[in-house]
């Protein structure tokens, strides 16, 4: 597995005095279903240390070539809370940063699971 865990202290500036650290900068790349999958988790916290913008996806571009191969992803890019599936969107409720990544490695690993059950 590849752990690219740097730019640990990337700042991305968000209207006009909000400043974000980027504290999660991570990508693994994996054998999946036939190919290579990839994981990744973005995370940027405000200056009291709060998760304020947040990206997680799953990946399989040799098996979905919509949504840049994403097959499962969970973010807040457009100021709401969605869970992204297969190339379709829904908002989801938002129980805080630990439960939604919880979630989403649930999902993942079920997904996998059931890749390896069809072969």
């Amino acid at each position: 597995m590849l752990c690219n865990a740097h730019h640990l202290c990337e700042y991305l500036f968000i209207g006009r005095n909000v400043r974000l650290r980027k504290v999660t900068d991570y990508e693994s790349d994996f054998r999946c279903a036939g190919g290579v999958g990839i994981l990744r988790e973005d995370v940027w916290v405000d200056k009291e240390e709060q998760v304020v913008r947040y990206n997680l996806a799953f990946l399989l571009p040799h098996l979905f070539r919509a949504d840049h191969g994403r097959i499962l992803g969970f973010d807040n890019a457009h100021g709401i809370h969605e869970r992204h599936f297969m190339g379709r969107v829904k908002p989801v409720e938002f129980q805080g940063y630990q439960a939604t990544a919880r979630r989403f490695y649930r999902e993942v690993e079920e997904i996998r699971n059931g890749y390896k059950e069809k072969r």
